[in-house]
């Protein structure tokens, strides 16, 4: 079991926390010293803190990762989250506004990686500083964080070898809260279950170049590539259940290797992405796609080479658990309304932890994630630190 040592306890202001986040510009994989200010944080906080450096796929690059725990003792509530973020884009678009300077004006917190998700991690380590403050001395369980540096690009290196290594120590974790953007209007929206799998899909239709003029001595992949498209749209996949709609299929890339206006090109290439619920599986998905274009191919004479790459199988918390209506509770007391439980948005690191512990992701407005110009209202960094410290009170209550 990981102990943590016996320090005086601080109490940390979330907007301080995550502007000093902001303002190390941790693109993906994080090398720019966020994982540090979260481990110097909590180890003022008495946590013990491992880092991990994980490289364990070919092709891959390699992620720094922190654990942290506070106490030896169960209940163990962790909290999960990411500190690399995706690029700030044209600099000129944000016009005089540095994406890496943390900066308040008229009480907006503008930067990248406010709402996606360092935000969520300010909040909760001041949640927790402040609970600390209160309960230290009568506290019974623990409080773990499980921070990847790489969850914006490939997150293999990330949260999945992370949870694996947990598993080695017998590290047991009861429930996590995970602080991605989960609401699309209004602070008290949705917590979120679940979310859909994805599965990218890479087909190259092979030809034989030549002069358009001369159809005998080449073999056109566009055809192919066209049918194999209209045959891909046409698929009805499912029709949704209760907690998920319907699986989606989007055409991303039509690209033909053409060098001139009276040249066949050589190749096609045709990329496509599924969202898919939990009526569907990965390899399901693969079955079906190389049964919807194989026999294209073959009747118009093409070879073909086909890749995938699945991201994540589609994933669901119980909604019936305790620990999804204490979230639900927590934030209805200090949003002043009952979230809705949902499955919508992109895959997260999630779907890592909901094999080994109930978990819910609640957090701030996902409006402005990704886009220029992302920003936070002041006053919802301080009522997510308000709910967060609402569902530690619940949580240990109990």
């Amino acid at each position: 079991m990981i102990a943590s040592t016996t320090v005086t306890t601080p109490v940390f202001d979330p907007v301080k926390v995550t502007q000093e986040l902001i303002r190390c510009p941790s693109v993906t994989p994080d090398r720019e010293g966020g994982l540090d200010v979260v481990q110097r944080h909590l180890e003022q906080l008495g946590f013990t803190c491992h880092r991990m450096t994980f490289h364990n796929e070919p092709g891959s690059y390699a992620v720094d990762n922190l654990y942290a725990r506070y106490g030896t003792e169960g209940p163990n509530l962790a909290f999960a989250g990411h500190t690399d973020v995706v690029p700030e884009g044209n600099r000129e678009r944000w016009g005089d506004i540095d994406p890496y300077a943390g900066e308040i004006r008229d009480g907006i917190l503008w930067g990248r990686g406010t709402v996606d998700m360092k935000a969520g991690i300010g909040c909760f380590i001041a949640a927790v500083s402040s609970w600390l403050t209160k309960n230290k001395e009568t506290f019974q369980g623990s409080f773990s964080f499980i921070i990847t540096g790489d969850e914006e690009h490939e997150a293999i290196n990330g949260t999945k070898p992370v949870m694996k290594w947990l598993a080695a120590q017998g590290e047991k974790i009861d429930a996590c809260v995970v602080g991605e953007p989960t609401n699309p209007l209004e602070m008290g929206d949705c917590v979120h279950i679940g979310r859909r799998g994805s599965i990218n899909t890479f087909i190259t239709v092979k030809g034989k170049q030549g002069h358009v003029a001369y159809q005998r001595n080449v073999l056109n992949p566009v055809p192919a590539a066209v049918a194999m498209v209209a045959a891909l749209q046409k698929l009805k996949l499912d029709e949704g259940n209760e907690w998920f709609e319907p699986s989606n299929l989007e055409m991303t890339q039509f690209e033909t290797a053409q060098c001139a206006e009276n040249v066949i090109p050589a190749e096609v290439k045709l990329r496509f992405n599924i969202r898919f619920n939990d009526e569907q599986t990965g390899d399901g998905l693969q079955q079906l796609i190389r049964e919807t274009v194989d026999p294209i191919a073959r009747e118009h004479g093409n070879e073909y080479d086909i890749r995938f790459r699945v991201s994540g199988e589609a994933f669901r918390t119980d909604p019936n658990d305790d620990f999804v209506a204490l979230v639900q509770d927590a934030v209805e007391e200090i949003a002043n309304r009952r979230p809705r439980l949902s499955t919508e948005g992109g895959i997260t690191d999630a779907r890592y932890l909901v094999p080994h512990c109930v978990t819910v992701e609640y957090g701030p407005l996902d409006n402005t994630m990704h886009q220029i110009g992302e920003h936070i209202p002041v006053a919802h960094i301080y009522e997510l630190h308000q709910v967060y410290g609402r569902i530690i009170d619940k949580f240990f209550e109990g």
